[in-house]
């Protein structure tokens, strides 16, 4: 027998990482949340750098800003996230916009606007939402695309953090942050609004997570629901928007953030969760079930339709329902696919639809990112899902006339009028507009309001949610319509140039320190491949597990849009754990592609990790 002690076991040595000087952070819209101090990469060397490339009308960038709060406490003293605001919407290329979006979100770090893309573009980002991490030498170390990625980001921050402190290239310390001063008021970015039995008006003030009930002039204020801090306990909420009455007299609540249905009693001031874990989605988790027991993810806005509450759930572009007698949600409608897709209800896309409005036989859906208008009706063999107005994720603006040419731009909310029509909060139009089934007519009803985001009707007038103002805005209904000058645009980024014939797509995903993918129980990728039109793909559409793939491009169609959707599991590499710890990672791209002569043969999506080959 050997009694000597054991020698012992060397640390592993630090991973070996592409050496690639991170661009400049330039942006024309300024710096935000720094107390008016511009920054430059050089600033902040010695730190950790996660640049955060979001736009505000994203659901997955709310999600990853909710993502990053965790990592942006545990280590302020080392890691500094920046994000770059880069718009897709015309709307959100005004400063004041982003200004409004980053206190309405609650960022607490500093933001860089740039409303022309050029970080985005020395970055090479295609997708939001991009996270790029920089090390504290001022080198980009590795790029996630999509949700999901925080505990990888985590583990990353902690190896640089050793190794640069062993360096002593590590600079502790407060970061450039800078708290803006609290501004006093009522509401302050308010969702939706719903008139209660009593005439008054139940608000959800988003953005300090409570429901304000307003007496009937919509201004003064009967009581507040909630503790006004972000929770889930009690009568907590986080972010909530939608709400919609019950048979009853109680409301139900779309608690956004805590990925949950909540149900407010206006009698007793009560409040309880009847749906939701407040756990995000993802992929492959249950689609029904009881409704205590299957998570949610982003619930915008709820309606009583059919004998059942039917939910809007932006964060997965799906309609869902929640059946209170039953105790039970489904999937109703949706695919998971982010797009525009008439069809039956089971085969239908949608793009973060936010808004509801039961009339009839008729649900009405403001189907944000699709700038469009759409409905649900009862077809002879189940729910069938139509278009009223929009074309598709790339198309919008603001034009009235027949809908097949009407535009809006991203509207987040629906309000059946008593005439049969429908008025559409078109948010990112500042505007009221209306469509009117019989003529096929979308006309304007009123301009000049700011991000308007829901309305409803008390007797004759429409009392519209003006988010961005922080106030309810009562509106007589106009007999005839306000005449605009009429505008459309497309979204500003540049199409990848490719060439014609056979395209590689190769989604790059490295697994983070520690984890890999675990293949037990069979595949744990998935790649979904799609186009707009759909005839820019000869070959290579459809679902598989491998996470690349040879597309054959029509040479007789030029541009058009490519759909990519990517999942990756990975799990804690530890053969004694029984139980390992996984994660999803996952992303959606859109990738507007024009065919050239000199296009490129390979088109690289970076789900996470480093494009060996870029």
């Amino acid at each position: 027998m050997n009694d000597a002690a054991p020698a012992p076991t060397p640390a592993p040595a630090p991973r070996k990482r592409a050496r690639v000087r991170a661009p400049e952070l330039i942006g024309k819209g300024g710096w935000l949340n720094t107390g008016g101090k511009e920054f430059t990469l050089a600033d902040l060397r010695g730190k950790c750098v996660v640049v955060d490339f979001w736009t505000f009308c994203c659901i997955n960038c709310l999600h990853v800003l909710d993502e990053l709060r965790e990592l942006e406490e545990k280590h302020r003293d080392t890691v500094v996230i920046i994000g770059v605001h880069s718009p897709k919407f015309v709307h959100e290329a005004e400063h004041a916009a982003v200004v409004d979006a980053v206190e309405r979100y609650q960022v607490h770090h500093p933001v860089l606007d740039d409303p022309e893309l050029a970080t985005w573009k020395q970055y090479a980002v295609r997708a939001w939402p991009t996270l790029v991490v920089i090390d504290p030498e001022g080198y980009i170390v590795a790029q996630h695309a999509g949700e999901g990625h925080a505990h990888a980001i985590a583990r990353l921050v902690e190896e640089l953090e050793a190794e640069h402190e062993a360096k002593g290239t590590l600079r502790r310390g407060d970061g450039p942050y800078v708290a803006p001063e609290p501004v006093a008021g009522a509401l302050r970015f308010p969702g939706k609004a719903l008139l209660l039995p009593s005439g008054n008006l139940l608000v959800s003030d988003s953005t300090r997570h409570q429901l304000v009930e307003l007496a009937a002039d919509g201004e003064s204020v009967v009581r507040r629901v909630g503790s006004g801090e972000r929770g889930f306990a009690g009568d907590s909420f986080s972010e909530p928007q939608g709400l919609a009455l019950l048979p009853d007299g109680r409301v139900v609540v779309a608690d956004t953030v805590n990925h949950a249905l909540r149900v407010y009693d206006p009698a007793t001031g009560h409040v309880e969760t009847v749906a939701g874990t407040g756990r995000q989605w993802w992929q492959g988790s249950p689609t029904s079930g009881p409704a205590l027991e299957v998570d949610l993810s982003s619930p915008w806005d709820v309606a009583w339709w059919q004998g059942r509450v039917w939910i809007a759930m932006a964060g997965v572009h799906q309609l869902w329902t929640w059946d209170p007698e039953a105790g039970t949600v489904e999937v109703a409608a949706g695919t998971t696919n982010e797009g525009l897709l008439d069809g039956p209800a089971a085969e239908a896309w949608f793009a973060q639809p936010s808004g509801l409005a039961a009339a009839g036989d008729r649900l009405w859906i403001a189907d944000s990112e699709t700038s469009a208008l759409r409905y649900v009706e009862a077809g002879e063999d189940g729910y069938v899902v139509k278009s009223a107005v929009g074309t598709g994720l790339f198309d919008f603006g603001h034009r009235d006339g027949d809908a097949a040419q009407a535009l809006l731009q991203h509207p987040l909310g629906v309000t059946a009028l008593p005439d049969g029509s429908v008025a559409v909060s078109d948010t990112y139009n500042h505007a009221l507009r209306r469509y009117d089934p019989a003529t096929g007519q979308v006309s304007t009803l009123a301009t000049d309001l700011r991000e308007p985001s829901d309305a409803v009707l008390v007797g004759e007038d429409i009392v519209v949610v003006e988010s961005a103002r922080h106030r309810l805005t009562r509106l007589r209904l106009p007999e005839e319509a306000v005449r605009v000058d009429a505008v459309a645009h497309r979204t500003q980024r540049a199409a990848t140039e490719v060439a014609a014939g056979t395209l590689r797509l190769d989604v790059v995903f490295q697994a983070p320190t520690g984890q890999k993918l675990d293949t037990r129980y069979g595949p744990s990728t998935r790649l979904l491949v799609s186009s707009t039109p759909p005839g820019l793909l000869a070959d290579g559409e459809g679902a598989g597990t491998d996470l690349f793939r040879d597309l054959v491009l029509n040479p007789d169609v030029t541009e058009g849009v490519l759909h990519v959707s990517a999942m990756a599991a990975s799990c804690d590499d530890d053969p004694a754990n029984e139980y390992p710890a996984c994660h999803v990672h996952q992303q959606d791209w859109g990738v507007p592609v024009r065919v050239t002569a000199e296009g490129a043969s390979r088109l690289p999506l970076v789900l996470a990790g480093m494009d060996a080959e870029g």
